[in-house]
């Protein structure tokens, strides 16, 4: 070896050296990207380069010299795995840009990245000492990259989980704010505010679901527009989030409002509304840890919600009971507290309801000495209605009782004020009569209610004569009030259609026809006896079902 190469040597292990001590000097990657350029183009006179390094398996341009974005934006999509030497898009974009040298950056065997230089000064060709001194400032640079992009991977990782950490201490301080919020409108300004605080949102929107309707609680969207998008969305169907690629494919009409995500707010398994969001103000994309966090966010409001929805379902159901307590206690006071006692008559009854609260009514109101009335009613509905509707028909009868008026008129004159103090379609099917012992007769009126069976002698007279249910419109006809005259052993049966429609678990009735039979069997009991057969058989009968409506029965038995 002559003086002139040993001094070359010399000057490229001085260079080498100065250049390990350079590149290692940091761990900052744009810093050891630009002395590697810097150095090689130096070096050989080089007007251009660029190195591209493996980034998820895919090359990518990450520090250029002398080549304008135009050129760096037509580097072709190559990856980790395509053999260079012969990609087609590869070595043209080589030629065009007049890129002379290209060598591979490895680390234990694995691809790390490339360097290309462009054409020397001189327009001469790379030597293979060139070449060669190239590839040992790559292998010299090779662990400095790899110990760089390791760096930055941990660093990014480290974003990422302080990132996390933030939210889930968001997460943990908002569900705390969640659970103490009973007003709908304060959590969905929460759920807003907590999500456009952390993602920097302009426009959004967020819409529950009943099933049937959709409502908008809060809205940055023009609200009529909105509902119009929503017409044909199906929410319940939207069970995972919806991004752009998507909502231009399935909700277009929604993306045409700039609506880039929809994330589903979802309760037990079900979607009950939807978040909808615009663009973000620094335009970047949502990412699966942004969509993760707005979905937990989504999530405890949507559970806020429905906790405020039990728990106004549960005051509105405490509501409802100390209603009932109150329309049972005038239901129990309505009814006789004993039965009176006859000479010439024996007389029982029984009343149960279906529900805590029902509409059947009786009563029997001594006249005189000698006579008394006897009443059995059916008040359309259940409940607190159901119940003052009955105390005033009670109140009515009790008065009119005492005015020593006809039947005929005392029907009319009740119906008229049922009439008047009635709304809703309510009505009552009433019967009624006077029962006389020194006479043995018994004068009636039926207004609309089951016809009270008599029987004589096993036969069956059903007691029909009267008019118009009450509650359903004024008087205009007179209602009939035939007299009966009584015989020893007779037996009147008044009874509510609960008797005869109560069902088995076939959904067959007792029927009228049944009741009547069981009337005829029963004739040579007294009135206690005959109640609590007919009580048995019908229960009996609906064994193993819920009872579906009031039963009330009543039986006077002429001694």
């Amino acid at each position: 070896m002559n003086d002139v190469d040993t001094v070359k040597v010399k000057r490229n292990l001085t260079a080498l050296v100065e250049f390990s001590r350079v590149i290692n000097s940091s761990l900052d990657l744009q810093f050891i990207l630009n002395n590697i350029l810097l150095t090689c183009m130096g070096k050989f006179f080089a007007t251009k380069g660029l190195i591209g390094l493996n980034m998820n398996g895919r090359i990518i341009v990450r520090s250029s010299k002398g080549i304008n974005e135009k050129i760096l934006d037509s580097f072709p999509d190559i990856t980790s795995d395509d053999d260079l030497d012969n990609n087609y898009s590869f070595t043209q974009f080589l030629n065009v840009n007049k890129i002379r040298a290209v060598e591979k950056i490895s680390s234990s065997n694995d691809l790390v990245g490339i360097v290309c230089l462009g054409e020397k000064l001189n327009k001469s060709p790379y030597s293979d000492d060139d070449l060669e001194f190239l590839r040992t400032i790559i292998n010299i640079s090779a662990s400095a990259i790899q110990n760089s992009i390791v760096l930055f991977e941990l660093k990014r990782v480290n974003r990422v989980l302080d990132n996390r950490i933030h939210r889930l201490n968001s997460l943990f301080e908002l569900s705390k704010e969640f659970g103490l919020i009973s007003e709908k409108s304060t959590t969905t300004k929460l759920l807003v505010y907590s999500i456009i605080g952390q993602l920097l949102i302009s426009k959004f929107a967020v819409v529950l679901s009943d099933g049937i309707d959709k409502h908008i609680l809060e809205s940055k969207f023009l609200e009529s527009d909105l509902l119009d998008a929503l017409t044909n969305v199906k929410i319940a169907e939207i069970e995972s989030p919806v991004d752009k690629i998507n909502l231009i494919k399935k909700y277009n009409r929604l993306y045409e409002l700039k609506i880039e995500l929809i994330v589903p707010m979802q309760l037990h398994g079900e979607t009950k509304g939807l978040i909808l969001l615009g663009k973000r103000v620094n335009h970047s994309d949502y990412t699966e840890s942004d969509i993760e966090f707005i979905y937990s966010v989504g999530s405890l409001a949507i559970i806020s919600l429905e906790n405020r929805r039990l728990f106004n379902e549960a005051l509105e159901k405490q509501k409802m009971e100390e209603e009932l307590e109150i329309a049972r206690d005038i239901q129990k006071n309505l009814l006789p507290h004993s039965i009176p006692q006859y000479k010439k008559f024996d007389i029982a009854a029984y009343n149960i309801t279906s529900k805590q609260v029902g509409g059947d009514f009786y009563d029997i109101i001594p006249l005189n000495d000698s006579s008394f009335c006897i009443a059995i009613a059916d008040v359309s509905g259940k409940g607190v209605p159901a119940a003052l509707l009955t105390a005033n028909l009670q109140a009515f009868l009790k008065i009119i009782c005492k005015h020593g008026m006809s039947l005929s008129e005392a029907t009319e004159l009740i119906n008229d004020l049922v009439t008047d103090n009635t709304m809703d379609g309510k009505f009552i099917t009433f019967f009624w009569g006077v029962l006389d012992e020194d006479v043995l007769t018994f004068n009636y009126v039926n207004a609309g209610h089951n016809p009270p069976l008599l029987i004589r002698k096993n036969k069956i007279i059903k007691l029909d004569k009267g008019g118009i249910i009450l509650g359903v419109m004024k008087t205009f006809t007179p209602y009939e009030s035939p007299t009966i005259s009584l015989e020893k052993d007779d037996m009147i049966i008044f009874f509510t259609d609960g008797v005869t429609e109560a069902m088995d678990k076939n959904g067959i009735e007792f029927s009228d026809e049944k009741l009547e039979e069981l009337s005829l069997q029963s004739s040579a009991l007294n009135a206690s006896e005959i109640i609590e057969k007919i009580r048995s058989s019908v229960a009996e009968f609906a064994a193993g079902t819920v009872q579906s409506d009031d039963i009330t029965l009543m039986v006077v038995k002429v001694k």
